[in-house]
């Protein structure tokens, strides 16, 4: 029997999933001390104390910092922990 091209079940084609990157921005405030920020940031981030320091004090100089950049879903996580002890926060599309 020969071979027919149009009853074959391989595909001819292939696809990629792309995952968009998402940032959570740490906002600063005038409650919490360096220590409080600094602690928060490492169980958030899951990042050594000494960038969670480096973290903490571009909040407080510039008023808001870079802390996460990943998938939306695990920015929400990440949000979600730095907010446990009313940190300010933003989730944004990376552009």
């Amino acid at each position: 029997m020969p071979y027919d091209e149009t009853k074959t079940s391989v595909l001819d084609y292939s696809s990629t999933f792309v995952i968009e990157p998402w940032n959570v921005i740490l906002l600063n405030d005038d409650w919490h001390t360096f220590d409080e920020v600094i602690i928060q940031l490492i169980r958030a981030v899951k990042c050594a104390s000494q960038k969670a320091a480096e973290i903490a004090m571009e909040v407080h100089t510039t008023g808001e910092a870079l802390c996460y950049t990943g998938p939306k879903e695990r920015c929400e996580h990440v949000a979600s922990i730095l907010e446990e002890i009313e940190l300010g926060v933003r989730i944004e599309k990376m552009l």
